[in-house]
């Protein structure tokens, strides 16, 4: 599994016009999923996504998380994550899980960081023509792969 951490001030997904997930302060994540993703890809995400420190203390250094903060988390499924581009100029998305195996783990995902927080985390719709809106904080943007922890 692949995370695109941003810090934002507030994010925002629409669909077809209506607003599907909106959050104030905390983090904007673009997830993307691969055949190998398990459910301790997702376990060890969710920890570290919810204890990063990537928020500003009262002495401006980053030391506090999301957690800490009381932030809210919008999450957005992202199969480009895993683009290759290394033959051509059209990107590869073989790596990518197919729907059949990506949902669950996307909803899997969402569950997890909900419970993290104690509360309900916003979500895009899986596979959905998606506009995502946000005001980058810093900017602070992460990148974490789950096959990547040492």
């Amino acid at each position: 599994m692949r995370l695109l951490i941003q810090r934002v001030a507030k994010a925002k997904v629409e669909i077809e016009g209506h607003i599907k997930g909106e959050i104030g302060q905390g983090l904007l994540v673009f997830l993307g999923i691969c055949a190998e993703d398990t459910e301790e890809d997702i376990e060890w995400l969710v920890k570290k996504l919810t204890q990063l420190r990537i928020f500003t203390d009262g002495e401006g250094k980053m030391n506090l998380s999301v957690q800490d903060i009381q932030g809210e988390v919008l999450i957005i499924s992202q199969f480009t994550l895993y683009a290759s581009t290394k033959k051509g100029n059209r990107p590869s998305f073989v790596q990518a899980a197919a729907p059949p195996q990506a949902i669950p783990l996307y909803e899997a995902f969402i569950q997890h960081v909900s419970a993290a927080l104690n509360k309900p985390a916003a979500s895009g719709e899986f596979g959905g023509d998606m506009l995502v809106s946000l005001v980058n904080d810093g900017p602070v943007t992460i990148w974490i792969d789950s096959k990547q922890r040492t």
